[in-house]
């Protein structure tokens, strides 16, 4: 029971540093020592530490001794190169969902997120459309159940994720990758492998294109 009351501490305390990371309340270059950051979440040093062990592993920090911890920065070099493997896995992810001709009750999570994405729009809630848009890669990458894909994409998710939270307001309205979720679900459902493939392939390859120019032609902070 105690075993499982501190594994339960250290899940806590990781999701709550790294929504502090992605959401970039604790952004790229910060640097605290352990005994700070564990004040910061009001617990104690020993779930902190094991949850700072695995956000390094993740690649959101890097541990200092003596230092404590710092969140590291992603250079335009860092995004191209995560792209470049979102591009080559994730299209061919969203194919084998479509050759498995999911059910629609499958796909209430990516529809959902879908209309998340298009009221967010509406309304101009950027935070918000970014959150529906995290939330339908994720449900799409959960719908394969491939553990080992999901742990390597979700890891380059959350890296791609605090870049994108950076930038949201350098950016046009979203209004065409919104439409392209949508196109992408369109084909999900009606089982066209080789057209979503070549949608979802061309969703990041404009994605990763408009988010390297920024990266490129601005200095942001910490990046």
């Amino acid at each position: 029971m105690k075993q499982g009351a501190t594994v339960t501490r250290v899940d806590d305390a990781y999701e709550r540093l790294k929504d502090e990371i992605l959401q970039n309340r604790m952004p790229p270059g910060f640097q605290a020592p352990e005994p700070e950051i564990a004040l910061r979440l009001g617990m104690s040093r020993t779930p902190v530490r094991e949850a700072l062990i695995r956000l390094e592993a993740s690649g959101l920090i890097e541990l200092i001794p003596r230092r404590g911890a710092r969140v590291l920065p992603v250079s335009p070099t860092d995004m191209r190169e995560i792209y470049e493997i979102l591009t080559a896995l994730e299209p061919e992810a969203a194919a084998g969902l479509a050759r498995s001709r999911p059910t629609a009750e499958m796909l209430a999570g990516l529809a959902e997120a879908t209309d998340e994405m298009e009221a967010a729009l509406e309304r101009n809630d950027l935070e918000a459309w970014a959150v529906a848009d995290d939330a339908y890669h994720r449900r799409l990458l959960a719908l394969n159940e491939n553990r080992r894909l999901s742990a390597i994409v979700g890891s380059l998710f959350d890296q791609a994720h605090r870049v994108r939270m950076i930038t949201l307001r350098l950016r046009a309205p979203p209004t065409e990758s919104t439409r392209e979720h949508r196109e992408i679900l369109h084909h999900i459902q009606a089982g066209n492998v080789e057209v979503t493939r070549t949608v979802f392939r061309h969703h990041r390859e404009r994605a990763a294109r408009e988010l390297l120019s920024i990266l490129e032609n601005y200095r942001l902070p910490g990046l």
